[in-house]
């Protein structure tokens, strides 16, 4: 077969042998195996059940002194990796009889990879193969590490508040079950980075863990956590991958998302492996774990194979149900909570009040009518030129580009008389100004400085325009600096603590609830002695812009959809349009042609993409599938969603002028249109509008020459009754002069027109801890963050219960978290106990104490520890064994049933003894 054969094989014609030449080989020496050396195909093992005795193993891979690090099953590309799972057990099995070792599993078709490291944790999708350093890592963390990590001492000298414990004993709970999951939501200035380093410095002791993965979406929240890892945790190498000289062979990288993205692929080591490998980090840290982030940056989290944590301070009940599914958890149920309202109430942060000012322009607008003589000439020159005056100003144009210099004054006059001051009220205290762009905040420091010329220095702009922004972050941070007002834009919403902030000012409007709380965060901070010698006990938030009124309408805020690149747009209704047109309707000229331009295209811009790139190798099936010419002669409306959601977003640029890229991707909308039968006549009026730009450019020849079609796109109707051809000669003759239109963006203009303060409202905060909202949520929520109590501590070590205990669980249970109703609502006539253990867990070491009999005896063979292990493990997740059904499945029976692993049926009475003792304590008879 011709090398131009081979590569348009179906997946369906790919044989097994292919799909590993093609593929899997070349996995492998991507992680740097290398074949006939660590790397052996076909390794015969005996002891298979079949006739012959013997089987072949696809690959084992092999450290340097021998002992097998893994063995790799495969199956062709059609086929689910999975088919290979039983048969790629006994390989493993009979590795392990073997050598002692019992190898990790990974289960392939040459496009998905799934690992099965069944001491550990259950099978799950990885990126790719491991390379051998990233299995010798994880053999040797498998052995040394500690079981019991949850009982580890935490230092006092990182953190020491309860709640920030609990977190920690919440996360490495959820571990010790084997989930790789946790989420902490933890309000802004209650501690989570110091929390972070505290759970990677008691996961770094117990064994769990060696490489680190810290991830935020700003480079100034990067260095601050950088700085934090150094100060707490001196003795862990760290290095910033977002400056120069970073050490990327530092046991705790700090990156941002698309820093760490770029380097994946370009930071090698000496045999051209990744260095950043996908089994590099066995802790992945997330700060501000949102859905949004998840969408955006999908590739890193498919990519890193690590244990996952994510930190936000976005209240539980305003984390959005994709958030919570992400980490595979309940909404509304977080692994760990402590959210603001407690953490006021409990001395730890400070409370707020909201001085919530109305102005007559911010609210209302600038009304023509209602301007002074001398201001309706003032008004009247904003728009010379244009044929029509408007009637007013609306709000939501002012600080975008109509800057009113009496706004400001009135704003900042109302923060300097009202504002909270330190040195006997002589010096206003450290104020942050959320401005709206740029040059409103530029111009809030004009105003500033001539409103206030004595005081020199004291309001600085700080936002991303500038070189150097971290230093003057720093300098506001300094208690002693002259800088007492950071105006920002964007920059200090997040991430920044600075605790002698006393006065937030909401210049701009927001939206996003979480953003919101973040923002708000700013403030909370304690400060001891910072008001003449009395601590700070609260922070004011000016909010001009409506904020608080707008949330308590919007209680979940609005959220902003993450924007497809233009590229990608194109991509998919192309995509759309190609399978809309193999319609009978449309087999014949001009759709034959214009479909065939649009698959060479698709096909293009599908082969443009790097298949050695990190991020397109998660998505090859698709890649290579609809590079194939005849999949994408023939489309189907789902081949079309799976090429959106797997392709659109890789889609590279098109190097072309980015006005005629706004053509194509009109026109294109347009056609697609015509072609469904269902125009958009908003699509038309922006054609229009792009034609009657370009009619004023007649002067420039290249756009003369073009001047027939421009007149007929302004010609009434001429769009609305056009077809395929005249949309296709528009794009063709319009798109190339599109880059002569000249720029729309409104210029910004400065007034001075009277403003006015109508209303000044100061009120309370609006805190509110209304807990979980079900009783299922409370009650679980309840027992997983006081596991400490006796009663609770009783039923996870295996301890029996009295009356007294049970009347306390019953006081809990049934009083204080809810009613007894509520509970069997929920729950039916489970045993209060069983409930509590189900969440808890059972406790390794009682577990083990329960069965030590049957561990410690000699007359027990390795078929029959395997099978009580099994047992321990199941207990120490679950709680307890209330369905014995479980027993009769896998992993159970991996090496026999009941009756083939026990021919002494003493032994395994003696067991089941045992199960009976830990569910009786669960109150299961």
């Amino acid at each position: 077969m011709s090398e131009t054969q081979d590569c348009e094989l179906s997946e369906e014609e790919i044989s097994e042998f292919e799909t590993r030449k093609r593929y899997i080989d070349e996995k492998l020496r991507d992680a740097g195996w290398v074949e006939n050396h660590d790397w052996i195909d076909e390794y015969e093992l005996e002891g298979m059940p079949n006739a012959s005795n013997v089987g072949y193993a696809d690959y084992v891979l092999f450290k340097d002194d021998g002992y097998p690090l893994a063995v790799v099953e495969a199956k062709r590309t059609s086929k689910d990796p999975s088919a290979g799972r039983h048969q790629a057990k006994l390989y493993a099995d009979l590795l392990e009889k073997k050598f002692h070792k019992r190898p990790v599993i990974f289960l392939t078709n040459g496009f998905e990879t799934r690992i099965l490291d069944d001491r550990n944790y259950q099978e799950r999708k990885v990126w790719g193969i491991y390379c051998k350093r990233d299995l010798e890592k994880l053999f040797n963390l498998s052995a040394n590490r500690e079981k019991n990590l949850s009982d580890a001492t935490i230092k006092d000298g990182i953190i020491d508040r309860y709640y920030q414990k609990g977190a920690i004993k919440a996360v490495c709970s959820a571990f010790e079950k084997k989930q790789r999951k946790a989420l902490l939501v933890m309000a802004t200035g209650s501690g989570k980075t110091r929390t972070i380093i505290s759970l990677v410095d008691v996961m770094l002791r117990k064994g769990w863990v060696r490489n680190v993965l810290f991830l935020a979406d700003r480079t100034s929240l990067v260095s601050q956590a950088a700085d934090n890892f150094t100060k707490l945790l001196p003795s862990l190498s760290s290095t910033n991958l977002c400056k120069n000289n970073c050490d990327t062979h530092a046991r705790c990288v700090l990156s941002t998302y698309q820093t760490m993205i770029n380097l994946i692929d370009d930071v090698r080591e000496k045999d051209n492996t990744r260095t950043f490998s996908n089994g590099h980090f066995d802790l992945i840290i997330v700060d501000e774990a949102h859905r949004s982030i998840y969408n955006k940056y999908r590739e890193i989290f498919d990519y890193f194979d690590g244990l996952l944590v994510g930190l936000t301070a976005t209240p539980k009940d305003d984390i959005d149900k994709n958030t919570y599914e992400v980490f595979n958890l309940e909404k509304g149920i977080p692994t760990y909570g402590y959210e603001l309202a407690q953490a006021v109430s409990d001395g730890f942060l400070v409370d707020y009040r909201s001085v919530e000012v109305e102005t007559k322009f911010l609210d209302r607008g600038v009304v023509y009518v209602d301007l002074t003589p001398e201001e309706k000439d003032e008004y009247e020159e904003l728009f010379i030129g244009d044929e029509v005056l408007p009637e007013k100003i609306e709000s939501q144009k002012i600080n975008k580009w109509l800057f009113n210099r009496d706004t400001v004054v009135r704003v900042l006059d109302t923060l300097m008389r009202m504002g909270l001051k330190i040195k006997d009220g002589s010096v206003l205290g450290k104020t942050i100004i959320f401005a709206r762009n740029h040059e409103h905040a530029e111009f809030i420091r004009e105003v500033f400085n001539e409103q206030y010329p004595s005081h020199l220095d004291e309001c600085q702009v700080i936002d991303n325009y500038y070189s150097y922004a971290d230093n003057m972050i720093d300098k506001f941070k300094d208690p002693e600096s002259t800088v007492r007002i950071a105006v920002s834009v964007d920059m200090m919403d997040t991430g920044i603590d600075v605790p002698d902030i006393l006065n937030l000012v909401f210049f701009k409007p927001v939206y996003s609830k979480s953003k919101f709380w973040q923002m708000i965060g700013r403030g909370t901070r304690l400060c001891p002695g910072l008001i003449d010698g009395e601590d700070k006990d609260c922070f004011y938030i000016f909010d001009f812009c409506r904020n608080f009124e707008f949330f308590r309408v919007n209680p979940k805020g609005i959220s902003v959809k993450e924007q497809d690149t233009i590229q990608g747009r194109i991509f998919t209704v192309k995509a759309l349009v190609a399978c809309k047109l193999q319609e009978l309707g449309f087999r014949s000229e001009p759709y034959i042609s214009f479909r065939k331009d649009i698959v060479a295209d698709l096909k293009k811009k599908i082969d443009e993409l790097n298949k050695d790139n990190f991020a397109v190798i998660q998505h090859l099936r698709a890649v290579e599938h609809y590079s194939r010419p005849e999949v994408l002669d023939s489309l189907t409306l789902e081949d079309v969603a799976e090429m959106e959601a797997e392709l659109s977003h890789l889609i590279l640029p098109y190097d072309d002028d980015p006005g005629a890229i706004r053509m194509d991707a009109l026109m294109l909308m347009i056609e697609r249109g015509y072609i469904t039968d269902s125009p958009k006549k908003m699509l038309f009026k922006k054609v229009r509008h792009w034609a009657d730009a370009l009619s004023k450019q007649m002067v420039i020849p290249d756009v003369a020459d073009r001047r027939e079609t421009i007149e007929y796109v302004l010609r009434d109707g001429y769009l609305e009754n056009g077809d395929l051809e005249t949309y296709e000669r528009i794009r063709v003759d319009l798109r190339d002069i599109m880059k002569y239109i000249p720029s729309k963006v409104k210029s910004s203009k400065k007034t001075n027109f009277i403003d006015e303060i109508l209303s000044i409202d100061i009120n309370p905060s609006e805190l509110t801890d209304e807990g979980l909202s079900s009783y299922r949520e409370r009650a679980e929520h309840y027992i997983r963050t006081h596991e400490d109590e006796d009663v609770i501590k009783k039923l996870k070590t295996n301890v029996p219960l009295d009356d007294g205990d049970v009347e306390k669980l019953q006081e809990i249970l049934w009083s204080e978290v809810g009613t007894i109703d509520d509970y069997q609502a929920e729950y039916g006539n489970k045993p209060l106990a069983l409930f509590i253990r189900e969440i808890t867990g059972l406790d390794m070491n009682a577990a083990k104490k329960t069965f030590s009999k049957y561990l410690d005896e000699s007359r027990l063979d390795d078929k029959q520890i395997h099978f009580v292990n099994q047992i321990i493990e199941y207990v120490v997740r679950n709680g307890a064994i209330s369905d014995l059904s479980v027993l009769t499945e896998s992993p159970f029976t991996n090496y026999g049933t009941i009756p083939e692993l026990f021919s002494d049926m003493s032994i395994w009475s003696g067991i089941r003894s045992a199960i009976k003792d830990i569910n009786s304590n669960a109150g299961i008879n």
